[in-house]
């Protein structure tokens, strides 16, 4: 979303999109530990459920994402024909990493209402449809950033206009 919201030059852009996501890398294995961790001390089963199978792969996957766009459009850097072919594969492999975290918290918000449940919540406890409506937002907050990400880039006219009449 970078390159489309931000008003720097590409190579700017490039450079903040390379941060953000090696904030956020760090910031998922950060979480992937902790998690762990928890678990450890708490004597809680590691990898038990699909929240963690999808989580632990998207990280994973993202990690693997980070690094073949580091090394392919940032340092050494391909080949202009090389980064060619392969920006197409680097967005839509970024898409899926997206699209399988939201799935990965999907499945953690379901797994902690079945949790509450069990404990005795109940299912439409205030508790529970807070869980629910969060869940729904993340949902549609993911939709949304996919559309926007996969929406053909605005261009304008040469002259200043754009083909779309505005009146």
């Amino acid at each position: 979303m970078s390159y489309k919201t931000l008003p720097w030059s590409h190579d700017t852009n490039k450079t903040v999109h390379l941060i953000l996501h090696a904030v956020a890398l760090f910031l998922g294995s950060f979480g992937v530990y902790v998690a762990f961790k928890f678990h450890n001390e708490s004597g809680i089963a590691n990898l038990y459920s699909l929240h963690s199978w999808v989580g632990l792969g998207a990280i994973i996957l993202y990690g693997l994402q980070w690094v073949s766009g580091f090394l392919t459009f940032f340092f050494p850097g391909a080949s202009p024909t090389l980064r060619r072919a392969m920006l197409p594969w680097h967005v839509r492999a970024g898409i899926v990493v997206y699209v399988l975290a939201l799935l990965a918290a999907e499945l953690g918000f379901l797994e902690k209402l079945t949790f509450l449940q069990a404990a005795g919540l109940g299912k439409y406890s205030s508790e529970a449809l807070l869980v629910n409506f969060t869940a729904l937002v993340v949902l549609l907050l993911g939709a949304f950033v996919v559309l926007y990400v996969t929406a053909p880039a605005q261009s304008e006219h040469r002259l200043g206009y754009s083909s779309v009449r505005k009146s």
